[in-house]
């Protein structure tokens, strides 16, 4: 039997349905079907329905068209994204090189070119000069992702308001845009694709909806390329601050003589004033207008808080000034000069970045200015158009000060003072008694002031007069030098040979075409303000000729080792030592006894010669001391005759004057001249005078050459 205990084995409906059995329920039937409902008639009327129609389908257009202008925009700014290098590679744009001019105690004096002081970035500037950009070009830089809708429609509103077209003025740019517009949206410039570097600066300033279009494209891609401090850091480095200055290093070096790291916020506003308008705004062209605009920009910095109250009430208060060297702006004429003598392709057009050590000594090149300022403001009459210039040089050529013209500190311009060929008058007869020292003749050697006419083939009888329509009779050569007269000079011309004159006065340096004829001798050649100084150096320093120079040596930024030096100084001789010293003996009395009496100052042995042109149109004065050499010119650019002007006046003033300047703290040092022998001093009160007969034979009463003189003392004719 089986145990009653043990459990029973489950049924299969048991195992199907659970413990107990159960009944699968039967079927349930499917649901009716629902009928339908009526379709609802759309409410409203046609017209109504037409413009719903007509919302719908513009709807379906513009967000298909807004995803394919999406679609085209990605692409186009992922094609820039390709093309930009990395932030490090743009931080100096600039298409020249700069050229950096140190005085002789090498300090800077002038710069030209493109001037870079090396990059920075956002972190390394001044603090103050991030928040004065970002406050005064893209306040919300930060938050924008390249382009500022709200600038853009701010920007245009303005413009209508003040009458101009939507573009027009105001671009509402942000900082990202301008970067964007300095990198001239990746478009480096080929000097062989362009007229010149201005007409690429200017294509890639246009401001065409086409052009403006493509700046956002690359501004977006510059956004996901770079981070903002980046994009920041490259426009730091490329805009131009004014004064050619390339980016902040610069414009801080340059106005102020302190890193970008260092400025201050008044000295930060002002540079940040500079990128709307950098050369208009520089601080070395209108030094109160980049105040006012720095006191704007300090409250703005104060309106966005990077400033409190106080801080901006202080530093308006306090506005930045200019260092020395921007202050002076010393030597304009003088750095134009030095760059036309250096070679091109490391000067006017250079890739390199270039220093150039020169001669100019700063001290002097103010006494120079001041000296014609201080004439013109008192002796001249008001309204007067007559011009000047001024030249100092040392005894070997080289160049100390310069100036160009009654602009003393101009640059650009005209310079007098190499530019303008001039006759030359009584200027030039040193050199006429030049040649007859070298050939023997005394200082206190005679000829006859008396009237004189000569037949010139071609043009018929010539007659010189003096400048006092007077004779005085037989003079020595150094009364005839001393007074000017202009009869002796031709007799001593003509009886040494007009072709040794020629030579002389060419080998000193008065390298423009001489005259042929017998009007030599009285200056009727021209020459340079800068090639008579340099002449007149050369009988200071014995008798050697000089080429005037200021470059001393030229290298390129961060070498140590010059690519060229100098290319002037003491040249070969002209004529003997004792030449030289009796003509500066000579020179001396025209300055302490002639013509050029008005140049003497103080206890000084001066030596020069005054120089008035026919109908005086020129005036001149040049002379030295023992130390220094000056030239100074006067007149008109147009050959208006000078009223009332002659060079032993206001141009032997001039010369006083830079020489009182040029001469403070240096002690007085005697000429080197010689005294001719024959001269018998009579006492400290009285003028020397020849006690026998001197050296050399008298010039001649005619006009004949030296070689039929000789043959004439040959024969045993005497004159009559």
């Amino acid at each position: 039997m089986r145990d009653s205990k043990k459990g029973k084995r489950p049924l299969v409906a048991e195992r199907r349905y659970g413990s107990k059995a159960q009944k699968p329920s039967p079927k349930k039937a499917a649901p009716a079907k629902r009928k339908r409902a009526p379709r609802k008639k759309p409410k409203g009327n046609i017209f109504t329905r037409v413009i719903r129609w007509f919302l719908r389908l513009i709807w379906k257009i513009t967000w298909r068209v807004t995803a394919a202008a999406c679609a085209v925009l990605a692409l186009f700014v992922g094609f820039y994204w390709t093309t930009l290098p990395d932030a490090s590679a743009l931080v100096d744009g600039r298409a020249r090189g700069s050229v950096t001019l140190l005085d002789r105690d090498e300090q800077i004096f002038a710069r030209r070119g493109d001037q870079f002081g090396g990059p920075v970035t956002a972190q390394t500037v001044s603090p103050a000069l991030k928040n004065a950009v970002v406050a005064t070009e893209d306040k919300r830089f930060y938050r924008h992702f390249g382009i500022s809708p709200r600038g853009v429609a701010s920007a245009v509103r303005i413009n209508l308001s003040e009458g101009r077209g939507p573009l027009s003025g105001h671009g509402g740019s942000t900082i990202t845009q301008q970067t964007a517009k300095l990198l001239c949206l990746g478009e480096e410039y080929v000097a062989s694709e362009w007229e010149n570097e201005a007409a690429y600066v200017a294509d890639c300033r246009r401001g065409s909806i086409q052009r403006k279009a493509k700046e956002a494209v690359y501004a977006l891609a510059m956004e996901v390329k770079y981070s903002k401090d980046e994009i920041l850091s490259i426009y730091l480095n490329r805009a131009y601050m004014g004064g050619g200055a390339y980016g902040a290093e610069a414009a801080a070096q340059r106005y102020f003589g302190v890193p970008a790291s260092d400025l201050n916020p008044s000295q930060a506003a002002m540079i940040a004033g500079l990128l709307t308008a950098p050369s208009r705004d520089a601080p070395t062209t209108n030094l109160q207008r980049s105040h006012d605009r720095a006191a704007t920009i300090l409250r703005l910095m104060g309106e966005q808080g990077y400033l409190s109250e106080a801080e901006v009430t202080k530093w308006q208060q306090n506005p930045a000034g200019l260092a020395p060297a921007a202050r002076r702006n010393a030597g304009g004429y003088f750095a134009d000069w030095v760059m036309s003598t250096g070679p091109e392709f490391f000067t006017r057009n250079t890739q390199e970045d270039v220093i150039i050590r020169t001669t100019l000594d700063q001290r002097l090149q103010r006494a120079a200015e001041e000296a014609l300022i201080y004439v013109f403001e008192n002796k001249v009459r008001e309204g007067s158009k007559a011009q000047a210039a001024v030249v100092v040089m040392s005894a070997d050529g080289a160049v100390r000060a310069m100036v160009g013209g009654r602009e003393t500190r101009a640059s650009g311009v005209f310079n007098r003072a190499i530019q303008a060929e001039r006759q030359t008058g009584s200027a030039f007869k040193p050199f006429v008694y030049a040649a007859a020292l070298e050939l023997g003749y005394s200082p206190l050697a005679t000829v006859v002031d008396e009237p004189l006419t000569i037949d010139i083939p071609g043009s018929g009888p010539w007659s010189p007069r003096n400048y006092t329509n007077d004779y005085r009779g037989r003079v020595t050569l150094t009364e005839a030098l001393q007074d000017s007269l202009n009869i002796p000079a031709v007799k001593v011309s003509e009886s040494v040979g007009r072709d040794l004159v020629r030579r002389v006065a060419s080998d000193f340096g008065i390298v423009s075409d001489l005259a042929d004829g017998p009007a030599l001798a009285l200056g009727a050649s021209e020459s340079t303000l800068l090639d008579m100084t340099g002449a007149y150096a050369g009988i200071l320093n014995g008798g050697s000729s000089v080429t005037p120079y200021g470059l001393v040596d030229l290298r390129l930024q961060g070498d140590d080792a010059p690519l060229m030096g100098t290319g002037g100084g003491i040249r070969e001789r002209v004529i003997q030592d004792q030449a030289a010293a009796e003509l500066i003996w000579m020179m001396e009395k025209v300055v302490s006894q002639g013509t050029g009496k008005r140049a003497q100052f103080g206890d000084r042995e001066i030596a020069g010669k005054t120089g008035t042109t026919q109908a005086s149109r020129d005036a001149w004065f040049v002379g030295f001391t023992a130390d220094y050499v000056a030239g100074v010119w006067m007149g008109y650019d147009d050959n208006t005759p000078l009223t009332g002007v002659t060079g032993g006046g206001l141009p032997a003033e001039i010369w006083r004057e830079t020489m009182v300047r040029v001469h403070e703290g240096v002690p007085a040092r005697p000429l080197p001249m010689r005294e001719p022998d024959g001269v018998q001093t009579k006492g400290p009160e009285q003028q020397n005078t020849p006690s026998s007969q001197p050296r050399g034979r008298d010039i001649p009463r005619t006009t004949e050459g030296l070689v039929e003189k000789l043959l004439r003392d040959i024969l045993g004719v005497r004159d009559r």
